[in-house]
């Protein structure tokens, strides 16, 4: 079964809200239980599974079930194509920019 490609405005709607970004930065340092994410968190139960669903659907954060308790880690599929997309962009920009200062330097050696 062929993979599904990334959806990045999916990817980048994931990221754009604090509290998910909160819990990305507290699941990088090791996989937490959804009650250990919501504990320091002023939001329900509920809200936080909403928020790991759009980021489980982003392919930033995998959960999964083992008896009562739902474990959350990283997904790094996610952020190897964040990697990529800004790379690709950067890399454009610095050849425009690259272009932009030879004009540049071409004209100052002109005057």
């Amino acid at each position: 079964m062929r993979e599904r490609p990334v959806d990045f405005d999916r990817l980048f709607h994931a990221l754009g809200d604090p509290t998910r970004r909160d819990l990305l930065d507290r699941l990088v340092q090791r996989p937490m239980s959804v009650s250990q994410l919501a504990e320091p968190l002023a939001v329900t139960l509920t809200a936080v599974m909403q928020h790991l669903e759009i980021l489980e659907e982003a392919r930033l954060v995998h959960t999964e079930k083992l008896g009562r308790v739902r474990s959350c880690r990283i997904e790094p599929k996610g952020f190897q194509a964040l990697e990529q997309w800004i790379r690709n962009h950067r890399t454009a920009w610095e050849q425009k920019l690259d272009r932009l200062g030879e004009l540049l330097a071409d004209e100052n050696n002109k005057t």
